[in-house]
């Protein structure tokens, strides 16, 4: 086989060298990568949906599934196991887009952490990615539209060529990625065109009438579906909820990232059941436990639940609309909930959100069945139940009395029940729920009012600022997607004129105002934490939906194509939040490890490992050491990626947080973690995380141009605080260690000190 690798060898130089001419080197980079592509394709793509004809969108929607699903599972799959080291890496004389012998440089900080080398991506050459999407797209394209290889595949060559040209890809590379693209393009377009014939027969019958053949679509399908197609919405909703969740598990299960320091945190509550904890409600602990024992301390057993939780609701809230307004809007509110960078995000994250929000919608629901004339005690019931568990997982359920008072207030038709027995019980067993916490805080000096009133800033006088409302504003638009943040906000305000008509809108809007503008206006005294009014959105959302919906049928179709846009913005803001390698590729550069939006889920496990390495080799000398802490989620998530310390649990902590007088967090109240009890005269690894290196202004012109990227001037050296110095006899500094991850950037930073003999 020596000779296929000499010639793949030698006609890559004639590429790379022989053809080498002041036009190639302005064009092949630019055809191989381009800041203008991916903005031309997400407007492509959202034209085809918003005014292209059916064709045009079952097009786009399938190249969306055979370039992501491919290029994901087969082609990076393949690089990966072939491990093939791309050309500039192996071939001396290569020219790397125009530089020759550059080689690969990987992007790392020097000792003084002041420059970040340029990135040439991925180190694994076969096959070509590039060529395997262009020529997936090519093949795509060309069964849509049989004229259309007339200029795809002018591209797909074109582009393929480049990759030989800039010195990134051998022959074989490129050939293999055209044919394996092109080949899983025909599968991608035979596999949708049997399960639209297995699925679409038995469950949408109407649909498949007119769509038989998905290449060829009747020009019926652009008509208006008759409204007996409502059931067809609801089963389409129950796809959409069975798909994303296994999605999102299989997300979880592919460990890409790790857990966050909340997560790790409340996963050590979980080995200490109480009646409640020192910041939150014992809920998630008991949810941590149930999910851990069943799956193991995993991460996929910590966030098992998430997912399981967001299709529970997607449950309820597309059953709630489709017998309210309609199982068309429902489901595009499943789509909207997807497409919603805060609520794809917390679906994913085992944090106290995911149940808060469950149980606030599980509440409304009940609620609405309940304030009906007809309603039932036993719907009252179920509303104070699940308002009860939410408190159970966070306090902010309780901000929903404040929202039945005032929907009683403006809805005089409802204050019927006031005089029944319905809201009463149901708020007895709201009280009930509160038990627990009420006791433990009795047993714990009330220390949850003082510490959620010093997170709130509640002590604090009251100095009106502009600057956490605008704050407040700017987040809140980005992470619900500003098209939708403006959607909901209009429907907040647009919808009062009908309040009297619409009794639901009036609903929805009590159960989410005062909560969400509770927290806008609070937000002119401190700053208000992104998720903190994440139990509004749902609701905020199904007002949008059914205000917008309206407006649609009586003549608003400009809202139609906004929500398409809005859709296509989220889903890709939402991909690159879960996967963030993805705007390296599309930029053509990683983003330096500071910047990564995944910074906050990546890197522990290296991280841990150092820390653990560091304390092993100073129990070497032959004391006993254990690890210490400054931050309480820092201890918990080296105590769950150190699997010394995992084990330690049942007898004893290994990972301990830095002892204060008063209470900083729940370990205070855990006889076990008092490391001055229990390890007296021991030595420790104290261990601090560093700030991000700060970056110059002009990183991102540097970062989209390929140019190294530079630092601002370094931080002072840090000092080890002196209440650690005071607990030991003698401390010695172990220096700063820098922790690299994708591609050599720098992730994360942290300071060690060797401490000995604990006094």
């Amino acid at each position: 086989m020596l000779w296929l690798q000499t010639l793949d060898t030698n006609l890559f130089l004639f590429v790379n060298r022989s053809l080498v001419n002041p036009v190639f080197d302005w064009l092949m980079p630019v055809l191989s990568w381009n800041p203008w592509f991916i903005p031309v394709a997400v407007a492509l793509g959202i034209g085809a949906f918003c005014c292209g004809s059916a064709r045009a969108r079952l097009c786009a929607l399938t190249l969306i599934l055979a370039v992501g699903l491919g290029d994901s599972l087969v082609t990076n799959t393949i690089k990966h196991v072939a491990a093939r080291p791309r050309p500039f890496v192996t071939v001396p004389e290569a020219r790397l887009f125009g530089n020759v012998g550059q080689g690969y440089v990987p992007p790392v900080t020097n000792s003084s952490g002041l420059v970040l080398a340029a990135s040439t991506g991925s180190r694994n050459s076969m096959p070509s990615s590039h060529a395997a999407n262009w020529f997936t797209m090519t093949m795509v394209m060309f069964l849509f539209y049989r004229r259309s290889w007339r200029f795809m595949l002018p591209l797909a060559l074109g582009v393929s060529f480049s990759r030989l040209y800039n010195g990134v890809h051998y022959p074989s590379d490129v050939l293999a990625g055209a044919i394996l693209g092109a080949g899983y393009g025909v599968a991608a377009i035979f596999l949708l065109q049997a399960s639209w014939n297995f699925i679409g027969k038995k469950w949408f019958p109407l649909w498949h009438e007119q769509l038989p053949l998905l290449l060829n679509p009747k020009p019926s399908t652009l008509s208006p579906q008759p409204s007996n197609t409502d059931s067809h919405w609801f089963r389409l909703g129950c796809l959409l909820i069975v798909a994303t969740l296994i999605g999102r598990w299989l997300y979880l299960a592919s460990g890409t990232i790790d857990l966050e320091k909340d997560e790790a945190y409340q996963w050590l509550w979980s080995k200490h059941l109480a009646l409640s904890y020192y910041s939150k409600s014992p809920g998630i602990a008991f949810i941590q436990f149930i999910s851990t024992a069943i799956f193991g301390d995993t991460v996929f057993g910590v966030r098992f639940f998430s997912p399981l939780f967001a299709a529970m609701l997607g449950w309820m809230t597309l059953r709630f609309l489709a017998r309210e307004i309609g199982a068309r809007p429902a489901f595009w509110l499943l789509l909207i909930v997807t497409a919603t960078p805060l609520l794809g995000v917390g679906t994913i994250l085992m944090t106290v959100d995911p149940p808060l929000v469950l149980c606030w919608m599980w509440a409304l629901i009940a609620g609405w069945r309940a304030a009906q004339p007809d309603g039932k005690t036993r719907d009252w019931l179920v509303a104070g139940l699940a308002l009860g568990l939410g408190f159970l997982c966070k306090y902010t359920a309780s901000v929903q009395l404040v929202c039945w008072v005032l929907f009683f207030a403006l809805a005089p038709a409802a204050r019927i029940h006031l005089r029944k027995r319905g809201p009463w019980l149901a708020l007895l067993i709201f009280l009930i729920c509160t038990t627990p916490v009420l006791v433990w805080n009795a047993q714990h000096g009330w220390i949850t009012v003082t510490h959620v009133a010093g997170d709130a800033g509640i002590q604090s006088p009251w100095h009106p600022t502009l600057r956490f409302f605008w704050d407040f504003l700017w987040t809140q638009a980005g992470l619900l997607n500003p098209i939708f943040f403006i959607g909901a906000l209009w429907a907040m305000f647009g919808f009062w004129k009908f309040r009297r008509e619409r009794p639901l809108w009036l609903f929805l809007f009590c159960m989410s105002a005062p909560l969400f503008f509770g927290y806008w206006l609070y937000s002119l005294h401190s700053r208000i934490l992104p998720n903190w009014p994440v139990a509004a959105v749902l609701p905020m959302f199904c007002l949008m939906t059914a205000y917008w919906h309206e407006k649609i049928l009586a003549g608003a179709r400009w809202a139609r194509p906004f929500s398409t846009i809005g859709l296509a913005l989220g889903f890709f803001a939402v991909a690159l939040m879960l996967q963030s390698n993805l705007i390296g590729k599309i930029a053509g550069a990683p983003l330096p490890g500071e910047k990564d939006p995944l910074r906050r889920v990546r890197a522990w496990p290296p991280t841990a490992a150092l820390v653990e390495t560091a304390r092993e080799k100073l129990e070497a000398e032959g004391q006993p050491a254990f690890i210490l802490t400054d931050h309480y989620g820092i201890t918990g998530l080296f105590s769950f990626y150190i699997p010394q310390a995992r084990a330690a649990l049942k007898t004893g902590p290994l990972v301990y947080c830095l002892d204060s007088d008063a209470p900083m967090n729940q370990f205070f109240f855990w006889p076990d973690y008092d490391y001055r009890a229990h390890r007296h005269g021991q030595n420790a690894i104290f261990v601090t995380e560093l700030d991000p290196y700060p970056l110059q202004r002009d990183w991102v012109a540097k970062w989209l141009a390929h140019q190294p990227v530079n630092y601002a001037a370094p931080p002072p050296p840090l000092q080890i605080p002196p209440r650690v110095a005071a607990e030991f006899t003698a401390v010695t500094d172990l220096g700063e260690r820098e922790i690299l991850s994708g591609g050599g950037r720098v992730f994360r930073r942290v300071h060690l000190w060797a401490c000995y003999n604990l006094k």
